[in-house]
């Protein structure tokens, strides 16, 4: 069984997003900091996979082949720098069409889980959006970490106003990731 894994939204937590979606590697921006939290999670022995929704498919916007090259640049980075993802999930499909798989539906995490036999009550998922911890929760993750870059602040407030709460709120996924480490270091 699989244990040290993180899923990680994509947009808001690795890289800036956008209201009008990243469509092309010229518009992919990492956030500051972002490479060296996944450097430093994977050099600590954890996984990390990539949970994001990606309607920029099912938009019209971006072909799957297209994003598929953008996420091999992605990870092609990300590796260069020291750290590594093991895969990306992500559901195409817009929110009307109420994929299984589209957060915060937990079905990407759920895949993950079937393809590579993760223990989910030692995982963590790190997201920007209210999606994100429903679905981390949802599929039984144990912790659930919001970071306030991306929509970040504006889910903070709204899930303090619903009476939800996140395990942890952190600035951004390096900040988070030194908090997983001194989690993962305790057990």
């Amino acid at each position: 069984m699989l244990k040290h894994v993180v899923f990680l939204d994509r947009d808001g937590v690795i890289n800036e997003d956008s209201p009008r979606y990243i469509k092309s590697w010229e518009e992919f921006a990492f956030i500051p900091k972002s490479l060296e939290a996944m450097a430093d999670l994977c050099a600590h022995g954890m996984t990390l996979f990539v949970i994001t929704n990606q309607s920029v498919v099912n938009r019209k916007m971006m072909g799957a082949r297209d994003l598929e090259r953008l996420h091999r640049k992605m990870t092609a980075v990300i590796e260069s720098r020291g750290g590594s993802i093991r895969d990306i999930f992500y559901c195409p499909h817009l929110p009307e069409e109420a994929c299984p798989c589209r957060k915060p539906e937990p079905g990407l995490i759920e895949a993950a889980r079937k393809r590579y036999g993760i223990d989910l009550t030692t995982a963590f998922m790190v997201g920007d959006s209210e999606k994100d911890m429903v679905c981390a929760r949802k599929a039984g993750c144990k912790y659930a970490v919001l970071v306030r870059t991306g929509n970040g602040q504006k889910t903070e407030k709204r899930l303090l106003e619903k009476g939800l709460s996140p395990d942890h709120v952190a600035p951004d996924l390096y900040a988070a990731a030194q908090w997983i480490l001194a989690r993962r270091d305790r057990r």
